[in-house]
Parts: structure tokens; sequence; C-alpha cells
């Protein structure tokens, strides 16, 4: 029996900007505490991402002691800081309750990005739900795309890049917890697994997006279109081209790299 076991985590204070690698993370009801709860919106209010803008890939983002601080390249360093302005936001279908950011960093990342964008936070009151049609229970989600957390396996990337005449980074799927030690796409078949002590339960391959060709140093999109354009040719599936699985955390915890995972249930 092969051991898998955690190889890292990742953390994504703001949606699309950097994401910071941290050595363990504790769990609150929204997934990775303080994954995900600021988005930058447009003057309609819809989130902003690096599929339409990728240079926000450079913008690096930094999460102590509950506070986020950004670093926007040739602007400086803005402390995300929550105003009493209260909006609802856009994300894919659901509308949000959020607050919106202080204005030093809404005008210092709208020059950098030549586009008028808002920070926003989702406070603990605000409820958006993840998708009914794949969890039975009412659980929520921050800001990111569609559930608490994203796992995924350093033999998938690994065969992914033989294929690939360039190899790509894991940085490129955005991933929560980095898998070592399955084979190569053995994660398709994970249904319920236990990270350390705590269980997580698999309810969707991710689908990926244009989001996989943008270069997490430049933020320049690969004109190949890779790798998404190789993974398009052999993993495309009803639910889209997959990389990667979608989970939910059974409760509040605290997991670390090189903690043991057990597979409890496959197809």
């Amino acid at each position: 029996m092969r051991l898998l076991k955690v190889h890292s985590l990742h953390i994504y204070p703001v949606k699309s900007l950097a994401g910071i690698d941290v050595s363990r993370f504790e769990m609150d009801d929204f997934g990775p505490k303080g994954d995900r709860r600021w988005m930058l919106v447009d003057d309609d209010r819809r989130f902003v991402t690096q599929r339409e803008v990728p240079v926000l890939a450079r913008v690096a983002a930094e999460l102590e002691n509950g506070h986020t601080t950004i670093r926007i390249p040739d602007e400086g360093v803005f402390r995300l800081q929550v105003t009493d302005r209260s909006l609802r936001v856009l994300v894919w279908r659901d509308w949000v309750k959020a607050y919106e950011g202080e204005e030093a960093a809404n005008e210092a990342i709208s020059r950098f990005c030549g586009k008028p964008l808002r920070f926003v936070y989702m406070p603990d009151s605000s409820f958006r739900r993840v998708d009914a049609g794949r969890v039975d229970e009412y659980r929520r989600v921050g800001f990111a795309d569609g559930f608490p957390f994203l796992i995924s396996s350093l033999a998938s990337l690994d065969e992914l890049n033989g294929r690939l005449e360039t190899p790509v980074e894991m940085r490129r799927f955005r991933p929560n917890i980095v898998v070592a030690g399955a084979v190569p796409w053995q994660e398709d078949g994970w249904r319920k697994l236990t990270v350390g002590s705590h269980r997580f339960d698999i309810v969707k391959p991710s689908s990926r997006c244009i989001l996989t060709t943008v270069d997490p140093d430049t933020g320049v999109k690969d004109p190949g279109l890779q790798p998404l354009r190789t993974l398009s040719g052999y993993r495309r599936t009803a639910d889209g081209v997959i990389f990667g699985q979608n989970a939910i955390h059974e409760s509040p915890g605290i997991i670390h790299v090189g903690d043991p995972i057990t597979v409890i249930e496959s197809e």
C-alpha cells in the first residue's frame, strides 16, 4: 500500500491574487481560515480574476494575525481594511453581502490593472452556500469558486509535465492541499479521506479554465494556452477539463504539512 501524506498547504487570502505557502492551517466554517475572504470587483460589483486581468498574479498577499496585506508592484504595500460601506457583490451566480475595503488599496490596484476595481470582504454574517447539487448539507464557502478545498496530487502534475515541452508548477492550479505518494490521477476515484485526524468528503472534480495558462511570476498568458490545451486532450469529462478534486471538511481543526492521508472510501 502506498503511503500518502500532505506535501504542501496553500492559502489565498484574496481571490485570484498570489497564494501563500504555509506549514499548517486552521479550518473554520468557511474552509482554511482566511482563505478567499477578500475579492476584487468591478464597477458592476462583479468578481474579477486572472481570467480577465492576468497581471493580478503578480500581486502578493500575506496573512498574519488575521490581517491581510498585499504588495502591488510599483504601488507599495497595503493592509486591507474593512469599511462600513456594505454592498452586494456577484461571484459566479451568487449575490453575496460584503463590505468594501479602504480607498488607498482600491486606487492602487485600479492603477496597476488599468481599470476601476475595489476590494471587498465577506464577513462572518454572510452565508454563501456550496453547490446544493453536490452537497446535501447546508455548508458555506467564501469567495472560492465553489467549494472550501481543492486537493491535488504531485504525481498527476508530474504525469502532465511529462507531456509538456515546458513543465509548469502546481501554483498554476491553486490547490489548498497537495498530496504526495499517490499514483497519477488516483485522486479521481477518492470519495472520503482523512488528513491527519480530520475527515474530508470529495464532492466534485475540479474543472480547469484559462487561468491555468497564466504564468504566476509574470502575469502573462501562455500563447499556446498550455497546460490547458494538453489537459483538454485527455482529461476532458462531463464535468469539464479536470485537474484536482474539490472537497468539504467535516469539522474545524488544524492540519499540517507531513500529516498522513488515508483514503477511507473510493470508487
